[in-house]
């Protein structure tokens, strides 16, 4: 999906991930990140946020929460949304200011005190029993926690296993008894998916759920609430903040623009943001019919993958299909042309959409590729536990 924008754009990462692979440095099923693009990244985002009078906090799910990621990130953009637990744990111990928690997951009752007493700026609430355990909690450490309130969905439009959220017809009723509760504000309201990437152009466009928001926004003013915030998160990135700032958001949560891996960025190589990652596996073993097999866990079922490049010949092979419920211990290629030359052991460097902290992938984290010294800076687990 990538791998021609990143070939563009960062061809020392490519150069740098196939040398360390052929070294020895790295195994495959090894996401490569380049430090000083995500950081570099991180700062465009923020001009332009602080430009169009947006406040951001940063997504890092997709980077296996990586501590070294989070530090170069927080230098720019201080809070983050974290969402789950484990999330919210790695990023504070990184040392990032908590600005959203309970973002898509809510967060168990038993851990609301541990996380309450990190006093994020807001916490994420999808019910009336979620909100009534953070006030009990906020309550408990002797302060009023604010809050967002998270709509439902537009019909159609809500992903498998992120249901859930306050329906904007009962908003009103919700409000009123999150308002009897001591321990909480209403401060805002959020949605997901607010803006997504048009699968033909990938420009970035106001879903339904978006308009959910906003009227739930002014539901809310209605009451009374007043300096009411508003995150619009997914897809946040230079392509979409101005249309944020444009809607009235308050928020926005850049996550694959912080490694220049939005849909508009496989499509447009130009695009502000510098593509900031690579993945490399290596030739496994060939089929009968002379299909090589990639070592595989790192593939992503939304990934959108194409092709792979096989450096040490520049071979490019095409990516076959494989069905989501499958484990991927492997990943098939396309049969090469007649003649080609395919050995086992040879590196393989691709590029797609991914979410490192679903994978069971190594992360090795590079710098110094601007200035021609590359640098393995550490080898993490795809959770940010150093290995």
């Amino acid at each position: 999906m990538f791998l021609d924008t990143v070939l563009t754009r960062n061809p020392g990462l490519v150069d740098a991930a196939a040398a360390l692979h052929g070294s020895g440095a790295i195994p495959p099923d090894t996401y490569v990140i380049d430090l000083d693009a995500v950081e570099a990244n991180a700062a465009l985002l923020a001009a332009e946020a602080e430009r169009l009078g947006i406040g951001l906090w940063f997504v890092v799910k997709q980077l296996g929460r990586n501590p070294e990621l989070i530090r170069a990130i927080a230098r720019h953009i201080p809070r983050s949304a974290a969402i789950d637990v484990t999330e919210a744990r790695a990023l504070h111990a990184a040392g990032a200011r908590p600005g959203n928690i309970g973002h898509l997951v809510q967060i168990p009752r038993r851990a609301l005190p541990d996380l309450l007493a990190r006093r994020p700026e807001n916490v994420t609430v999808f019910d009336l029993a979620n909100a009534r355990a953070v006030s009990d909690a906020a309550r408990e450490l002797g302060f009023v926690q604010d809050v967002l309130i998270r709509l439902e969905g537009a019909e159609g439009a809500v992903y498998p296993g992120q249901e859930g959220g306050v329906p904007l017809e009962r908003l009103d009723d919700f409000a009123e008894a999150a308002e009897a509760l001591a321990g909480i504000r209403i401060a805002g309201v959020t949605a997901f998916p607010c803006v997504l990437c048009d699968p033909g152009t990938g420009l970035p466009a106001a879903t339904a759920t978006f308009d959910l928001a906003l009227k739930g926004r002014e539901v809310l003013a209605a009451r009374g609430h007043r300096d009411l915030r508003l995150s619009a998160p997914s897809a946040t990135s230079m392509a979409s903040l101005p249309l944020l700032a444009e809607r009235g958001a308050t928020h926005g949560e850049p996550g694959h623009a912080l490694t220049g891996t939005t849909p508009l960025h496989a499509l447009d190589p130009a695009q502000p943001e510098k593509p900031a990652y690579v993945y490399v596996s290596e030739v496994a073993h060939t089929l009968d019919d002379s299909r090589p097999a990639l070592y595989g866990g790192g593939f992503y079922a939304r990934s959108h993958i194409r092709t792979a490049l096989l450096p040490r010949t520049g071979t490019r092979l095409g990516v076959q299909d494989a069905p989501a419920e499958n484990i991927d211990y492997y990943r098939l290629l396309d049969a090469p042309p007649s003649g080609a030359d395919i050995r086992i052991g040879d590196t393989a460097l691709l590029a797609f959409r991914t979410q490192i902290f679903v994978t069971r992938s190594t992360v090795a984290v590079v710098s110094g590729l601007a200035s021609g010294r590359p640098r393995l800076n550490g080898l993490y687990d795809a959770r940010g536990r150093a290995l």
